[in-house]
């Protein structure tokens, strides 16, 4: 089950959706509109004591110890 991300056009605030299914009507959580479009996301995952970003940034600091630790990539 994919949580995808969404921006409201009405309200302009980003909110996250779990889909269990195929379409669903997405409906924004705060004004209830369903004019959104949904937004490039990102993740991360830890393999050892290394953690590697979706984002692709070019900070190295960020994918050996912990990526809350880098200004640049937050």
């Amino acid at each position: 089950m994919p949580i995808f991300e969404y921006n409201c056009l009405e309200c302009e605030k980003d909110f996250e959706m779990l889909l269990y299914g195929g379409s669903e009507d997405i409906r924004c959580p705060y004004c209830g509109k369903d004019k959104v479009k949904k937004i490039l996301s990102t993740f991360s995952s830890k393999s050892g004591d290394r953690f590697t970003s979706s984002s692709g940034g070019n900070c190295s600091s960020c994918s050996t110890r912990s990526p809350s630790a880098c200004s640049t990539c937050r």
